[in-house]
């Protein structure tokens, strides 16, 4: 632990590691001498295919853009490079394949630095245990775990809070890389490293995990946020942005059910008493925030394969139609389920769901608008099935009995769909939920994640 500083500046380049950044903000940003730059590798968000299949969310390129410009900055600046949550998921594949690019970019830029692995990957065989023991219990509209469930599950991952990350600086880690983990803890953690308290810090965090997404006008670009005992400062180091108390207040509702209480591992952020202060026409001070410990709950998250999706996109314009378009898919749907049965295929062996854009496409059954008023809709026709070939089998049908359905005054002679791609049937492949969504009751916040230190050099 460093002695307690008057401030830590830190630099979030993006929201997402491959999101990219302006190389130019990158340049301003490191005028300002940060002590850490970094940013936030991953999300729920995608939902869960990505943790399930072990992929990426963003693509190797664009991951790599991101972090070289990051390591040609911070390492021969003698700036720690910080990045959470990699490669979208945070389990072992989207670690190592992160960890990869920066080997590759070390020797394609000549360069040399001490990197950190905090792996986040849990053994079904652990989980199990503590599930036994007590000490897993349901996030809200969660079921219970099951020891079913756990083994179902392709991949679980613990979500870590700041102290792993605490632990790498204290090792001397130039460049940490960091499996799954809260979004707002690798800032906070790095604040703490150098002595400043957990509220600034923590909430720092929430600033920085985004980037500019507490800026007007909103965009992945650097953000420089510095941290004081007391209070933070927040800024946008592109002149083309610029925070608002507004913007950097409203920034709080992110993710999170409250505006004021934010639950992090090991404590809660109070934010209730929170100012908001405009140093000048860019740059906001925020004051009054508290750290509240409490007992240290980790997040798990896992996803299971459920089966194997096929879709296939088209549209109709035809007024006809669409006043009558809730008879006319009960219609597809029967008409599908008795072609299916012709080819030895029951209604449970596979799911079909006809998302309707323009009516309640986004919302389902929650649409609190009941009356369509669309000139045209596009439907997405997906089935999911315990096998590929069942799930395109079901989506041929439907792809052809979906246009040709006849209903009161029709007056077109020929399908009325129009579909905008050939081939029009896309096997998507394995599709995932999430079967962990728990929290694991747990004393020591670095025993599920290992740190693995590596020197790297070109």
């Amino acid at each position: 632990m460093h002695d307690a500083l008057k401030e830590c500046r830190m630099v979030s380049t993006t929201s997402i590691l491959g999101y990219g950044f302006p190389e130019q903000s990158l340049r301003l940003a490191m005028a300002r001498n940060p002590h850490f730059i970094g940013c936030d590798g991953g999300s729920t968000d995608p939902g869960p295919h990505y943790l399930g299949a072990g992929e990426c969310l963003n693509s190797r390129a664009a991951m790599k853009r991101d972090l070289r410009l990051m390591l040609r900055a911070g390492v021969p600046a003698g700036v720690p490079v910080v990045i959470g949550s990699c490669g979208g998921a945070g389990g072992e594949p989207h670690l190592q394949i992160v960890a990869e690019l920066a080997r590759e970019v070390a020797r394609e830029e000549g360069l040399a630095f001490r990197m950190a692995l905090i792996h986040a990957e849990q053994k079904a065989e652990d989980v199990k245990v503590w599930l036994a023991d007590g000490r897993v219990a349901a996030l809200r509209n969660v079921p219970e775990l099951t020891a079913e469930a756990v083994d179902r599950s392709s991949r679980i991952v613990g979500m870590m809070g700041a102290e792993p990350f605490v632990r790498a600086l204290e090792q001397g880690a130039q460049v940490i890389l960091a499996a799954r983990a809260s979004d707002a803890a690798s800032w906070a953690a790095c604040a703490m490293h150098m002595g400043l308290a957990p509220a600034p810090a923590w909430y720092s965090g929430k600033m920085l995990e985004c980037s500019c997404a507490s800026a007007t006008p909103k965009g992945h670009d650097c953000l420089l946020v510095t941290v004081r005992d007391d209070h933070i400062d927040v800024e946008p180091v592109n002149p083309q942005r610029r925070c608002t108390t507004l913007s950097v207040a409203t920034h709080a509702l992110h993710e999170n059910a409250s505006p004021s209480v934010h639950e992090e591992p090991g404590g809660t952020l109070d934010a209730t008493d929170c100012t908001f202060e405009a140093l000048s026409d860019r740059a906001v001070r925020v004051a009054g925030m508290r750290w509240r410990p409490r007992r240290y709950d980790l997040k798990l998250e896992g996803a299971e394969c459920v089966g194997f999706r096929a879709i296939t996109i088209c549209g109709t314009r035809d007024p006809v139609l669409i006043g009558q378009i809730e008879g006319y898919l009960e219609e597809v749907r029967a008409d599908v389920a008795r072609r299916a049965a012709d080819i030895g295929l029951s209604s449970d062996a596979y799911r079909m769901v006809l998302h309707v854009y323009g009516k309640d496409g986004v919302m389902g059954a929650g649409e609190p608008v009941r009356q369509t008023a669309s000139h045209e809709l596009g439907i997405v026709i997906e089935v999911v099935a315990a096998d590929q070939e069942t799930a395109r089998a079901v989506l041929a049908i439907a792809r052809v009995v979906t246009p040709k359905i006849d209903f009161p005054g029709r007056l077109c002679k020929s399908g009325n769909m129009a579909f905008p791609f050939s081939p029009s049937d896309i096997s998507v492949g394995p599709t995932y939920r999430f079967s962990v969504f728990h929290v694991v009751r747990q004393d020591d916040p670095l025993a599920l994640f290992p740190i693995e230190l590596q020197e790297v050099t070109p």
